[in-house]
């Protein structure tokens, strides 16, 4: 019978690249998606973009544009990375849109009739200097539970979770101030009064691994606890939905951020001439959410007591996953590991990160570990080394002999590699790719054999041995053929590459049972480059250089509205006469000026000094000026800067600005009268 089955993975949020930490998940759903689909259920898989919140607001201001344009920006930025590593969405949408708005709605009137929402004053931190009250993202301190230093305001990676206000030495991340403690108006929904469902639906259903379930029973719902009131509320000014009945008061993003996968089903839905009842109203129907674990808290408890009470179907299963480290550490720009999305795919084939997940991913909630000389190894060996090479070892023969009408004795490799398919199968709806790659490879060290025994490579030499050498063509294109279906989940590309050879489409698990007979061979192409351990090294060098760029960007300096220091930063260290005068500042005209497109603040300059001289720099002014407002324009440049290699090219010195940083910086102008490469005293 075929299942019909919806998948969401957590939505990413608006405010920042896609890195290859993201990708463990997006890349462990499409795994389970394209399998549901092989082997013929009705899977659709939805996503967006999590667009609320201080931080849009925040980061809109300082590059002088609305929130909607910033996060129509990253939303395209972010899908066309998805679609660099292959990740296919039946519906990507935004949380801000009107279909998310109708049912926000819809979720919080149905609270309010069931008497789930209270108000209150509460205290909350405050950031004086930047004037607004701090979201939790905002916030880091110590944990209050387990001591941790430098965690965020909303949770630990202990499992806690708590108020910002509730942190040891909470500092703002956006001035690094001192937050103050302020009273405001606040909405709760008490998940106490759903205590009983919560309990049961963990209970009762195998929607959480069992390590997840064990836990939420013991931290959050044990006998002498209570569960603490969810605030779902943030004052003014904020970037989101106002309350209908509590003007002046938004929607908490984590309110509306999972509300924005019925949202986005709901477009989905209206675009296919499809009923969202029939999708999350349906005991017919199996929802399947892909999180991380640092997200266990909001999609076990909060999301499926809003679900039930809108009368919404509660999650048949939600897939918890771990981090990932890279050579056993955490990821940091520092050092480079934190590789964005767009970096890797100018480096490496996205199908090699696929695969290595993929070998390291299990039911279990565990942190995966990207070791840098073991994914050379594994990718190179398990993937170039067996699958392909089994493909290629015959490739340069088959066009010429095509496939045999009946298949050859294979000693039982094809037999034993179709009945493996029911195991593999199994290992993939579980979730276990681990499992499922390790059978896999199984097959490929069986078959890789019969080519080495067999020696096409000398039959072709005698022409006597054609029918021969078709069938140990013929033989080793089925089974990798089966290969590549049992792959198809994890290496898309792969597939279509050997339905290209084969002239057959892969579209169905069930190919893996009946071998491919009597058709010809297309020309063999080459399917996969080995990896180097130099294009890992490329990828981090450059992840580097752009946490370089980024730092260099912020470190424009800052002013207040008086003469004095800004509190709490010191004067920097004396400089004499002696040392300022070495600082060569002269007139330049901006000949050209343009976008770094992979850039947040960087507009890149091409300035004359006169004569023939042209110097290239980066300057971190793109919230203030648009390109073509500077190109004409005689500025102030620092000559004598020594240049500075970054991602985007080299920085030939350095042009001089004032102001509080964002849109309000200030190129120091000239008289129109001097002269480029004028000495400037």
């Amino acid at each position: 019978m075929t299942r019909r089955i919806l998948v969401t993975s957590a939505l990413p949020y608006a405010n920042g690249p896609i890195h290859i930490g993201h990708l463990v998940e997006y890349i462990q759903t499409d795994i389970w998606v394209r399998f549901q689909k092989l082997i013929g259920n009705r899977c659709v898989y939805i996503c967006a973009d999590d667009t609320h919140g201080t931080a849009i607001m925040i980061r809109a201001r300082k590059e002088n544009r609305s929130e909607e344009d910033l996060i129509a920006d990253m939303s395209g930025q972010h899908q066309r990375d998805f679609s660099g590593f292959h990740v296919q969405f039946d519906h990507y949408g935004s949380t801000h849109s009107e279909a998310n708005r109708e049912q926000c709605h819809f979720v919080w009137s149905a609270l309010r009739k069931a008497d789930l929402v209270v108000e209150r004053s509460v205290d909350q931190l405050y950031d004086p200097e930047v004037g607004t009250f701090l979201a939790d993202r905002f916030v880091r301190g110590t944990c209050p539970v387990c001591g941790r230093e430098d965690q965020p305001g909303d949770n630990c990676v202990c499992g806690a979770t708590y108020t910002p206000i509730e942190l040891i030495n909470p500092k703002s991340t956006l001035s690094g101030a001192t937050p103050e403690v302020r009273s405001a108006v606040h909405l709760f929904v008490q998940l106490e009064k759903l205590r009983s469902l919560l309990s049961e639906w963990i209970d009762s259903s195998d929607a959480l691994q069992k390590e997840t379930a064990n836990y939420l029973k013991g931290y959050f719902l044990a006998a002498d606890k209570e569960l603490k009131d969810w605030d779902i509320s943030r004052p003014g000014p904020y970037f989101g939905f106002e309350i209908p009945d509590s003007p002046g008061n938004y929607w908490y993003v984590w309110f509306d951020a999972p509300i924005g996968y019925i949202g986005s089903t709901a477009q989905w839905c209206q675009a296919h001439g499809e009923s969202l009842d029939d999708w999350w109203r349906s005991p017919e129907t199996e929802i399947h959410h892909f999180i991380g674990k640092d997200i266990t808290y909001f999609h076990t408890l909060f999301w499926p007591g809003m679900l039930h009470t809108a009368g919404f179907q509660l999650p048949t299963k939600v897939h918890i996953h771990g981090f990932l480290n890279v050579g056993g550490e955490k990821m940091s720009k520092s050092t480079g590991t934190l590789i964005s999305a767009e970096t890797y795919l100018k480096h490496a084939d996205p199908d090699l990160l696929r695969y290595f997940y993929a070998s390291k991913l299990t039911p279990r909630v565990e942190d995966l570990d990207l070791g840098i000389d073991e994914f050379v190894e594994k990718v190179n060996s398990d993937l170039v080394g067996k699958v392909v090479n089994l493909a290629s070892r015959v490739g340069k023969f088959a066009g010429l002999t095509g496939l045999s009408t009946e298949y050859p004795d294979d000693g039982g490799l094809f037999e034993r590699a179709a009945e493996a398919g029911d195991a593999i199968a199994a290992a993939y709806e579980a979730t276990d790719y681990s499992r499922a790659t390790r059978l896999i490879m199984e097959l490929a060290d069986a078959a890789n054999p019969y080519v080495e025994h067999a020696k096409p490579w000398e039959m072709k030499k005698d022409p006597q041995r054609l029918d021969e050498l078709r069938d140990v063509v013929t033989v080793a294109l089925n089974l990798f053929r089966q290969l590549a279906i049992y792959l198809a989940p994890v290496l898309p590309s792969l597939a279509d590459k050997c339905a290209a050879l084969l002239g057959d489409p892969l579209t169905s698990w069930d190919q893996s049972k009946s071998p491919l007979l009597g058709t010809p061979v297309q020309k063999f192409k080459r399917m996969m480059e080995r990896l180097q351990p130099e294009d890992i090294q490329k990828m981090i060098e450059e992840s580097k250089q752009a946490a370089d760029a980024d730092a260099a960007a912020e470190a424009l300096p800052s002013f207040n509205d008086s003469d004095q220091p800004l509190k709490d930063e010191p004067l920097a260290e004396e400089i004499t006469i002696e040392d300022f005068a070495k600082v060569d500042l002269r007139v330049a005209r901006v000949v050209a000026a343009e976008q770094v497109p992979e850039a947040n603040k960087l507009l890149k300059l091409t300035l004359s000094l006169g004569g023939e001289e042209r110097r290239q720099v980066f300057a971190g002014i793109k919230a203030a000026y648009e390109p073509e407002q500077l190109v004409g324009r005689l500025v102030v440049m620092v000559a004598n800067l020594k240049p500075r290699k970054m991602r985007f090219g080299l920085s030939e010195g350095m042009v001089t600005a004032a102001g509080p940083g964002g849109a309000e910086v200030f190129i120091l102008g000239i008289d129109e009268g001097a002269q480029p490469g004028q000495r400037v005293h």
